[in-house]
């Protein structure tokens, strides 16, 4: 490992053991072991590499057993010295054109001569520590360059799924296509669409039998399917050769003209690199509820190992590597838990290269080419195009896609910056600011960031305001430069000095103050600052909340902002949603978008009230992801077959505990709940509404408390208040026993996959109980600020 290795990495090198004068002998060092879980991750990622690193090779033209060697190394080398312990390396897609390219022009010899010094530019950056820096690339730039290598790699892939031989460049490519349709060989093209098929057919297998069968992975099964077929039917067409390991092919001296090998090695460095930190971040998102004590991976390492594992490769003449998602996400959902698993993989792709070789020979090019290509559409995706859109960076992914396409990667990397560039100095030079007098107050509204580009129109806007009279500015933006601050700054004292007053407000209405500029720097807060300390501040537009220590008032009169509370439904509902798209989108973007990515996986099934006053995240601290949450009126939960046509609870119940397995069902109640008091007032049989039919639901936690000699739960140290609380709080341990009743929960809980737990929350005191059941009925501990529940007064 070099001597620049990260302090982490070496911490075990330099422990020592220190003996004591009395002190016993040393213990013998505990024996290697390999966690069950990390065997079993292993062989799944080894079955997904195997056909992919022969295919990305195929893609390249590369002599196939570059693969091999590349997949081998990234499993073993950079398993063992990267800092990502679970991110798998090896031959990337990402990497194809440019190495297609690179053996075209200097053959396969100054190829590997090439890895090999990108390998050790790599090492020199991570000497340097700029791991971090790489991800200051926009994501747009970073899409877009893998859509681009995705498009070249299928439009390539498609000649040789027609039965042909593809050209070097996208548009020879493109030109040729018609030709090749015209002379198509049937038997490569079938072999093409059974592998197609069998990739998009396997993971949507149904039933149980289907589920157990989806743990094959599907480009293996894709590939196996084509390779026995082309067998037994005796098709004659190209199929893999891997000649003798006696004369692969070793790096060579680099031979060619001085920039352009350069420029080759900063491509190469660059993509690897990119490509590899990305993916260690995306690993990190993947294991954070897995794996918490893992922490975050060392970038520095990680591309220190990369660095030496593309040295290793080259020399051994592999393929350049990087992290593959693909490889990398398989092996968290495979339940791989260090990096064993990932050095395991690389062990089982050396066994397959020295033993494997008579079955290898047997797949056809056209199924490992149609594999490829199904990997270069994917790499166009959706999901990315969706976000750069929504994000306005749509040019920046258009532009990169393009000239990758067109001119090369590095060429098209270099377009995006500048078209990402362009578009950051246009959006921070472009500052709307308007003025507008109504009922004798003047308005000046600022729009985006306010630097000196902004001044003379910030100028021109306030000296509109005339001498003495009422102003208001309000500043949208999070950056103010020392030029525009003191300009502002400037105006105040000036129109305070004639009489004038000013209120400073944000967009919401919200009284800022602005840091001097020697407090920004000190703080860090380089824009307006909020002075509001309201603790229910992103709710009072709606229902004006009262808090401890209510914010400072807006100033009266502020044209085209209503009262709080006042006004259309609408109007506050829009204007709700317009500050979370402002103020909160921002920052759970990221972290929604891997969820609507991955899908849900709640642990717990939360049944509660549709009471208005009762906000499951905030009662739990929960976020996106974590809860899923049915409200009803009262929390019922209706017995199986008296559901009386509305299965919606009973679906719910259903689709948690079978399809999304969650562990836990809390039943909570409330305080001052209106059913209850329903219940209560009528018994359920003032008539035939829906509410009344909904109702009945209840009326077996009623008739329960009517039951004289039947032990009620209680809260812990007190009685209830009333009758209604008493109602609220037999209601939860009576929804409990129906939830007992329904098949799905009863077969979790005979299997001990699933808890079920009842809640109490009293409004007025901001207070949660959890349910204690014991044979006087169960009581309701209060849960403390430390975590623990006190069951006892």
């Amino acid at each position: 490992m070099p001597a620049c290795v990260p302090a982490r990495a070496a911490d075990s090198t330099r422990t020592k053991r220190v003996h004591q004068p009395h002190s016993p002998p040393p213990t013998r060092p505990r024996r290697f072991r390999i966690a069950g879980a990390d065997l079993s991750a292993s062989i799944a990622v080894f079955l997904i590499a195997l056909p992919l690193s022969l295919g990305i090779a195929l893609a390249t033209g590369a002599p196939l057993q570059s693969g091999l060697v590349a997949a081998a190394v990234g499993g073993i080398v950079v398993g063992r010295l990267g800092g990502s312990p679970l991110q798998v390396s090896g031959p990337a897609a990402g990497l194809t054109v440019v190495t297609a390219d690179l053996i075209h022009r200097y053959g396969w010899r100054t190829t590997c001569a090439i890895t090999v010094l990108a390998g050790l530019a790599q090492l020199g950056l991570g000497c340097l520590r700029v791991a971090r820096t790489a991800l200051a690339v926009s994501p747009a730039i970073v899409h877009g360059m893998l859509a681009g290598i995705g498009v070249t790699i299928a439009v390539a892939q498609l000649h040789i799924v027609l039965g042909g031989t593809p050209q070097s460049a996208v548009l020879d490519n493109l030109t040729a296509l018609p030709a090749q349709l015209a002379r198509l060989q049937p038997a490569a093209v079938s072999m093409s669409v059974l592998t197609l098929t069998l990739l998009l057919a396997w993971p949507r297998l149904p039933g149980r039998a289907g589920q157990l069968l989806r743990r094959i992975p599907a480009a293996l099964v894709a590939v196996a399917g084509a390779t026995v077929t082309a067998s037994f039917a005796g098709l004659t067409l190209p199929k893999v050769e891997l000649p003798s390991w006696s004369s692969h092919a070793l790096a060579g001296l680099p031979e060619g003209p001085v920039l352009g090998i350069a420029a080759a090695v900063l491509t190469i460095t660059l993509v690897c690199s990119v490509q590899s930190l990305l993916g260690a971040v995306a690993v990190d998102k993947l294991t954070a509820g897995r794996h918490p004590h893992m922490g975050r991976s060392d970038l520095d390492r990680e591309l220190l190992g990369q660095g030496a594992a593309n040295i290793v490769s080259g020399t051994l003449g592999g393929l350049p590597l990087a992290g593959v998602a693909v490889r990398s996400s398989a092996n968290v959902q495979a339940g791989a838990i260090s990096r064993n698993s990932t050095m395991l993989h690389g062990v089982w792709v050396v066994a397959a290269a020295l033993v494997m070789v008579p079955l290898l020979e047997l797949i056809p090019l056209a199924s490992l080419a149609a594999l490829v290509m199904a990997v270069g559409i994917q790499m166009v995706s959706l999901h990315h195009i969706r976000t750069v859109t929504r994000h306005r960076e749509v040019l920046v992914y258009v532009v990169t896609t393009l000239g990758v396409v067109l001119l090369g990667v590095l060429q098209g990397v270099a377009l995006g910056v500048a078209a990402a560039v362009g578009i950051a100095l246009h959006r921070l030079a472009r500052t709307r600011i308007t003025h507008e007098e109504r009922s004798g107050v003047h308005l000046v509204r600022v729009r985006g960031q306010l630097t000196f580009l902004a001044v003379p129109r910030l100028t021109r806007a306030l000296h509109l305001v005339p001498a003495g009279a009422d102003a208001v500015v309000e500043l949208d933006g999070s950056f103010m430069d020392h030029a525009a601050y003191e300009t502002l700054q400037d105006w105040q004292r000036t129109h305070r000095a004639r009489g004038g007053t000013i209120a400073l407000t944000g967009r919401a209405g919200t009284p800022i103050t602005m840091p001097s500029p020697d407090a920004a720097a000190r703080t860090g807060n380089r824009g307006p600052t909020e002075t509001s300390t309201c603790r229910c501040r992103p709710w009072t537009p709606w229902r004006n909340h009262q808090c401890e220590q209510p914010p400072a008032a807006a100033p009266e009169g502020v044209p085209g902002e209503p009262d709080a509370g006042s006004g259309p439904s609408g109007g506050q509902l829009a204007r709700g949603i317009s500050a979370f798209q402002r103020n909160t989108a921002p920052l759970v973007r990221g972290e929604l978008a891997r969820l609507a990515r991955e899908g849900q996986r709640p642990s717990q099934l939360f049944l509660t009230c549709a009471d208005s006053r009762l906000v499951t995240s905030m009662i739990t601290s929960s976020g996106p992801g974590d809860l899923f949450v049915v409200r009803n009126v009262g929390n019922l939960v209706p017995l199986p077959g008296e559901e009386s046509g509305d299965d919606s609870v009973g679906a719910a119940i259903e689709y948690a505990v079978d399809v999304l397995k969650v562990r836990s069902i809390t039943v909570c109640g409330h305080s001052g709940c209106g059913a209850m008091q329903a219940l209560i007032g009528s018994g359920a049989n003032g008539g035939n509404t829906p509410l009344r039919r909904w109702l009945r639901h209840g009326r077996p936690g009623l008739e329960r408390m009517a039951d004289t000699g039947r032990p009620l739960p209680r809260i812990a140290g007190r009685q209830p208040a009333d009758a209604i609380e008493q109602l609220c709080l037999t209601n939860v341990v009576q929804q409990l026993e129906h939830l007992r009743e329904h098949e799905s929960v009863a077969r979790a809980l005979d299997e001990t996959a699933l808890e079920l737990h009842g809640m109490y929350f009293h409004v007025g005191e901001a207070q949660a109980y959890l349910l204690e059941p014991s044979e006087e009925g169960g009581v309701f501990g209060q849960v403390a600020a430390a975590g623990e529940v006190r069951s006892r007064a």
